[in-house]
């Protein structure tokens, strides 16, 4: 029986994921590995940005595996995990594995590939078939496998060759009455009379078997030999021997190939559910992505099913988790944003800090559970940190930060300044993305008042020009993504990090009107330019929902 595995819980952050959501999920993940007795797994939502991936790559560590959606998935039930066995199997081993394992289903596999599914029923039904003498012919059973059915061995003749043709006969009557019902290419199931076995091979037959450990003479081994012969000799009586033959045949004989119904493991379960209700199999197979038979599930399974445990960093808003969260278990939340719209069925842990990054609040986990934090994981937050105050340039920035970030670029063993440098430049390095890469970079939905929708996307440089090229790119983009998702408005931060100012582009309607009233001025042309505004959640979402509320005022 399979042993009970902890159960996995993911470590994710929101979509369009940026370096301190990627960060903070790996960090917190290898915290909670270290002290507990489960499986954390960090996620990521969406496509890292190549800020994140420079940041990876310059301390090593994997880009997590994307989780777009937590609802749940066959890979999530308890698959019964079933090793797939040949089509040469005999169905007495296949009979006597199913009996050990319990096992009332058996996939039958070439190579990895499901080739069949072999059950209980239809080994009985075999079992139960006494009267087809042409039954080991016509399932091309392996002379080998004859012999280990009946407990013997080949004495004379190819045992790798199979029985293709004739009828398995039982030998009892004197050689006369032989020659009268005996056929060329029969199998005879014999005693030990030399002349009985004379007579059988000059007519022919394919296969002598002998019971009784009877050793068959020099004469009738080279005469068998000569003409292709196999002699089996099996310790068992003739009854046996008859009552057992019929269990040599190969499991690909009675493998069910038609009309199968699999699954794969990425399967979502709501998905499968009417299937497995219409077909009415005892088991499924599961197949992997990799085309691999791993197992099988059955309704019963349904029961015993439980959410997706996943634990949230860097966001508390549905918007921007992964599709479904409503569906998962949240274990916890671990944020630096203002509360959002997330709700749980049940009470989980929230740690919520107004700090300018999550990775400062791993930082203080780390501390307080007394932890060394591995040079690895303090390059990642340490860059996380960096990332999200804008290297300690943005008014989101706290004394906090700043400390945690020190004392992690010395475990790091990094200087925050040039390391800041290498990375901006890896992130804002966009010269061969498309536009619609650029925009969804680091893209955020917002709802204001009204149920107002307005979606907000942000790209930190320290080349000027390169965000005006950006800004060429984008406009056009802008116009073809209002209306999607829901967004009505849509506005693009372009933030110069060494001049601490930020060009706010927009487009759709009332996105001029609410940015006007947001900060008290006309724009400059097709741009408002924004002097001292870098920070994205503390400067300028919060003024734009104060806009959505006096417009939804006025409008009401």
């Amino acid at each position: 029986m399979d042993q009970k595995k902890p159960k996995k819980v993911y470590v994710i952050g929101h979509k369009n994921p940026d370096t301190d959501s990627i960060c903070s999920a790996i960090a917190y993940a290898n915290l909670k590995n270290k002290i507990t007795g489960e499986k954390y797994i960090a996620k990521r939502a969406g496509e890292v940005n190549g800020e994140t991936a420079y940041v990876l790559d310059k301390f090593q560590v994997s880009v997590p595996s994307l989780l777009d959606n937590v609802h749940l998935q066959v890979k999530d039930m308890d698959i019964r995990h079933i090793e797939g066995v040949s089509g040469h199997m005999s169905i007495k081993d296949a009979w006597a594995r199913m009996k050990d394992e319990n096992i009332k289903t058996l996939p039958g596999t070439r190579g990895e590939k499901l080739e069949g599914l072999i059950t209980i029923g239809d080994i009985a039904k075999t079992y139960m078939d006494t009267t087809d003498s042409y039954l080991l012919s016509n399932a091309r059973t392996q002379y080998q496998r004859i012999a280990e059915t009946v407990g013997g061995e080949v004495v004379e003749g190819n045992g790798h060759g199979y029985f293709v043709k004739g009828r398995v006969l039982v030998g009892t009557a004197n050689p006369k009455m032989m020659e009268e019902f005996i056929e060329e290419n029969d199998m005879i199931i014999m005693g030990d009379r030399e002349e009985d076995h004379l007579q059988a091979i000059s007519q022919n037959v394919s296969c002598i078997i002998v019971g009784l450990n009877i050793v068959v003479s020099e004469k009738v081994v080279k005469l068998a030999h000569e003409k292709n012969i196999v002699i089996i000799r099996s310790p068992y009586d003739t009854f046996n021997i008859a009552r057992l033959i019929n269990q040599s045949i190969p499991v690909s004989y009675v493998m069910k190939r038609d009309n199968m119904v699999t699954f794969n493991t990425e399967d979502f379960t709501d998905d499968i559910q009417d299937v497995m209700v219409k077909n009415r199999h005892r088991a499924f197979p599961v197949i992997n992505p990799h085309g691999k038979c791993i197992g099988t599930i059955s309704r019963r399974n349904f029961l015993d099913m439980h959410k997706k445990k996943v634990v949230l960093v860097d966001h508390n808003e549905v918007d921007q988790a992964v599709d479904n969260i409503e569906k998962a278990e949240i274990l916890e939340i671990i944020d630096h944003h203002k509360l959002g719209t997330l709700q749980t069925m049940t009470p989980v842990a929230f740690r919520n800090e107004p700090v300018g990054c999550t990775g400062t609040i791993l930082y203080e986990i780390y501390g307080e559970q007394r932890l060394e934090i591995p040079e690895k994981i303090a390059g990642l937050l340490c860059a996380a940190i960096i990332s999200d105050t804008l290297m300690f340039r943005s008014p989101t920035c706290t004394q906090t930060d700043k400390i945690a970030a020190s004392a992690l670029a010395l475990i790091a063993g990094i200087k925050i300044e040039d390391f800041a440098r290498e990375m901006f430049s890896a992130g804002s390095n966009l010269k061969d993305k498309s536009p619609e890469e650029i925009f969804y970079q680091d893209y955020k939905k917002f709802i204001g008042e009204g149920n107002v929708s307005f979606g907000v996307g942000q790209i930190s440089s320290m080349d000027s020009e390169e965000l005006k090229e950006i800004k060429e790119k984008l406009m056009p983009f802008m116009v073809s993504e209002c209306g999607r998702h829901d967004i009505t408005r849509v506005y693009f931060m372009l933030t110069n990090i060494l001049e601490e100012s930020t060009e706010l582009l927009f487009y759709g309607e009332g996105s001029q009107q609410m940015a006007e009233i947001a900060f008290e001025k006309k724009p400059d042309g097709d741009a408002f330019c924004l002097p001292g505004v870098v920070s994205r959640k503390k400067q300028l979402i919060p003024a734009m929902m104060e806009a959505a509320q006096l417009m939804n005022s006025d409008y009401a």
